[in-house]
């Protein structure tokens, strides 16, 4: 049975069909061939319509509704140029500033490919005349990017938390000791590939500048604070804080910078609405599929084979980290969580091992993923952006890949690098 529903699934992904194709294709031979009969499809509906009906998820459309509403408006460039005020003239600033500010739309964000848009359009052609090599850019900009699934809000924590019934609140705290470790990796990369690779440095803004640049980016700073700060003081939910980002984004772009008219949210409403659909139509599929591999016993199946049940919590976690590793590689991160937490459920519960750590090394994971070759969304995002061939992005990539999964490493035998901010939040 596992084996036709696989072969069904890898035929149809081989003959481009999108995701969500073959996940429901292989939910229904799946129900067929448990049930020996078409009627009990039913069964498979229920379940699609029970996957998309966590309250939780309504904050999924909110977030991607106020990146689009950004996007297209000043809160990125003033981001940007509040960074680079303070740091462009140090030896690898234009790099650092680069994924500083991919690390600042990610809290104003959630998404890694709104973030390569956002910071790779304005920053690619300056970090190209400052005399870095395009292929060092592109990697760093796609693999910045990652930074954004991490940091709250994050699309990925709110997946992971509905399906793994995880709290949210905690897995968004819990991303941002890991986020700022990855950030900190990246600029030290930066300054060290400058200093060999002798780029030049810019000159140095004065405070003047320096002060009226953090005076332009005051109101996108609210983001973060609103969303981040919200949540770690309790002040509102997960949910509440999508709301409010998008109450906010719409009165910044709108009648703030005035960079936006009622008449653009139409095009920006429909964008939202088509990127939702997509994904709640690969949660609903997902969340079959999933149903149909518990219902068959086919994860105990899978696990017995592997020993999981021999291995202690280092083992465990280092079993996690690899799967979806290599299922983010090859298919889109949320459609990997879907069908793979459930899966290990069961032994992390067993093995006594803090789901919120599990949460973050998996999103973790499903970052990385999402940047590596051969199949990473972003890396696709990024040769539309960017106009450039598939070889050309990603050749840089190795350096940051083996920093990313040296952060994971480290989430394994360190994992208050993610629990020390929310044991102080939720007092733990």
């Amino acid at each position: 049975m596992a084996t036709l529903m696989f072969s069904v699934m890898v035929i149809l992904l081989l003959m481009g069909f999108p995701m969500m194709v073959p996940l429901i294709a292989g939910a229904f031979i799946g129900v067929i061939e448990l049930f020996g009969t078409i009627d009990k499809t039913e069964f498979m509906i229920q379940q699609m319509l029970g996957g998309i009906r966590p309250s939780s998820l309504i904050a999924v459309p909110m977030f991607i509704l106020a990146a689009d509403i950004m996007t297209r408006g000043q809160s990125a460039g003033r981001l940007i140029d509040m960074v680079m005020a303070f740091v462009r003239h140090i030896r690898g600033g234009l790099a650092v500033s680069t994924a500083s500010a991919c690390a600042l739309f990610g809290a104003v964000s959630g998404s890694t490919q709104a973030t390569v848009v956002a910071v790779g359009t304005p920053l690619r052609p300056r970090m190209l005349k400052g005399g870095y090599k395009d292929s060092f850019i592109m990697a760093l900009i796609v693999n910045s990017s990652d930074i954004a699934f991490l940091i709250p809000p994050s699309i990925g924590m709110i997946i992971y938390g509905v399906v793994a019934k995880a709290s949210i609140p905690e897995l968004f705290i819990a991303g941002i000791g890991p986020g700022l470790l990855i950030l900190l990796m990246f600029s030290v990369y930066s300054m060290i590939y400058a200093k060999i690779n002798d780029v030049p440095t810019e000159p140095a803004a004065t405070w003047n500048e320096r002060a009226r640049a953090v005076k332009h980016a005051l109101w996108p700073l609210g983001f973060p604070v609103l969303i981040i700060g919200g949540i770690f003081f309790g002040i509102f939910s997960p949910t509440e804080a999508a709301a409010i980002s998008v109450a906010y984004a719409l009165v910044l772009e709108t009648f703030i910078f005035r960079t936006m008219k009622i008449n653009d949210l139409y095009q920006i409403a429909l964008s939202t609405g088509m990127v939702t659909a997509v994904v709640f139509i690969l949660v609903g599929a997902g969340a079959a599929f999933a149903w149909v591999l518990s219902f068959a016993q086919i994860p105990q199946q899978i696990l017995g084979a592997v020993g999981i049940d021999q291995m202690g919590q280092v083992g465990v976690l280092f079993t996690i980290a690899i799967a979806f590793f290599i299922g983010c590689m090859f298919v889109d991160p949320i459609v990997v969580i879907l069908i793979l937490v459930p899966i290990f459920a069961p032994v992390v519960e067993a093995t006594g091992l803090d789901p919120i750590l599990v949460g973050t090394l998996i999103v973790l994971q499903a970052a990385i993923g999402s940047a590596t070759p051969p199949f990473g969304c972003d890396i696709f995002t990024a040769v539309a952006v960017f106009k450039r061939p598939y070889l050309d992005v990603i050749r840089g990539t190795p350096p940051f890949v083996a920093m990313l999964l040296s952060v994971s490493v480290l989430l394994i035998f360190f994992p208050q690098i993610a629990l020390f901010l929310r044991d102080i939040a939720f007092n733990k």
